[in-house]
């Protein structure tokens, strides 16, 4: 009897190729520059991954009244925001990316552009998963806890991959990026479909997404987050041993 084992290889070594647009995978390795960019080491790419792919992990998103997502809404800090957990049962596509996200293919990819070796995933997806926040939704600027409460690893990328077609300026929701000293905001991204955000996290990388969206009530700022760990870190690199998120207030605008 013939075998089938040949032909179920071949799918299986070919279908993570699906996840990546042609070429993109080796876009991400390539980059260069990554430790020179301010106001700390971070990377902005387009078109990374398959449209259709990203397309399919949209639909895939749970609602937020169903109590299959956390919900965060303090009114100061966090207002409108919703994510999923490791409990969240995910679908076949967003379990895919997931999976691609946190393999092999992929951290070696991400060591290459920034220098950072030995990166591990978070089998957890302690604070990662699928975000989105409604339209009045903010996220205050921080700086993310700096060790996994569970692994104790240390905490050193955040990759970021926006999901929002037809999201233009006037919806704000920008992802903003501060200096160390909190005075000035030296960039904002756009959340825009398929655009990946690689960023260090320290605790001084001051980020966040101040300004709140804006649109119809049924608009969502959606993305995945998966954030990346080491054993050990640069000295220079913390502030304090062990911190939760560290809040800061902008310049006259308050958080």
């Amino acid at each position: 009897m013939r075998s089938v084992l040949p032909g179920v290889l071949g799918r299986f070594r070919r279908r993570p190729e699906m996840v990546f647009a042609p070429g993109g995978l080796e876009r991400l390795a390539g980059h260069e520059g990554y430790a020179l960019a301010e106001p700390f080491p971070h990377l902005t790419l387009d078109g990374l991954f398959d449209d259709t792919l990203l397309r399919a992990v949209v639909a895939e998103f749970p609602n937020p009244d169903t109590g299959a997502v956390e919900s965060h809404n303090d009114g100061v800090y966090v207002r409108l925001k919703h994510n999923t957990t490791w409990q969240t049962r995910s679908g076949p596509t967003t379990a895919r990316l997931l999976a691609e996200l946190s393999g092999p293919r992929v951290l070696l990819a991400l060591e290459r552009a920034t220098g950072i070796s030995g990166l591990m995933p978070d089998p957890y997806l302690f604070g990662g998963g699928l975000h989105f926040t409604g339209a009045g939704g903010k996220l205050a600027v921080h700086a993310d806890f700096n060790r996994h409460p569970k692994l104790l690893l240390d905490r050193r990328l955040n990759l970021l991959l926006y999901l929002n077609e037809g999201w233009s300026e006037r919806n704000q929701g920008w992802l903003e990026l501060w200096d160390r000293e909190m005075r000035i905001r030296v960039t904002r991204i756009a959340p825009l479909f398929n655009r990946a955000v690689i960023f260090s996290t320290t605790s001084f990388s001051f980020h966040g997404q101040p300004e709140p969206i804006l649109g119809p009530p049924g608009l969502m700022r959606r993305s995945v987050a998966l954030y990346y760990y080491t054993n050990g870190r640069p000295p220079d690199e913390v502030s304090e041993p062990d911190h939760s998120t560290l809040w800061r207030a902008r310049p006259g605008e308050g958080f």
